[in-house]
């Protein structure tokens, strides 16, 4: 199962819902697609699409995917490494009016470099990403949330 999240920014994405429902009437995609569409209106009778749900249902679904296709999110892509999933993420672009800069080229841009995620860029062809996931190994993430909230412990600490 490949699951599509878009987030909760209130903007449409419907750009990325295109890329993959055409990527399954051609045949590139073969498995069923979830998709959680958020503020994004988009029917498709090749994809079962909701708008939001709980976050422990979204895990649940996480968990289950063979594939995570997301917006680069960092919030997203951190959800996906959090359960080793094979990530493909593609960045809202100010252009057409999917977010309001385009701060999530340099989120995509990182986790690509250190090799967490496959980067879909506007040039890139889904259909060589998609084969690409395949043989894909990502880098195990650690999560340093602990190492961060102790930090701002320590300083809380000696400023009190």
């Amino acid at each position: 199962m490949i699951l599509v999240t878009l987030g909760t920014q209130d903007k449409s994405f419907k750009r990325l819902l295109d890329i993959v429902n055409n990527a399954i009437e051609n045949n590139i995609i073969k498995d069923e697609v979830i998709v959680q569409c958020g503020h994004t209106a988009y029917k498709s009778k090749n994809m079962k699409i909701f708008d939001f749900c709980s976050q422990k249902k979204l895990e649940s679904l996480i968990k289950k995917c063979d594939l995570l296709i997301t917006h680069a999110g960092v919030g997203s892509i951190i959800s996906g490494l959090t359960f080793n999933k094979k990530i493909i993420a593609v960045p809202r672009l100010s252009k057409y009016k999917e977010h309001t800069n385009d701060h999530q080229l340099q989120i995509l841009n990182k986790f690509s470099e250190y090799k967490y995620i496959l980067a879909l860029n506007e040039k890139d062809n889904f259909a060589d990403v998609y084969k690409k996931v395949k043989n894909f190994k990502p880098k195990k993430y650690k999560d340093n949330s602990l190492k961060i909230i102790n930090v701002i412990n320590d300083y809380i600490k000696d400023v009190l």
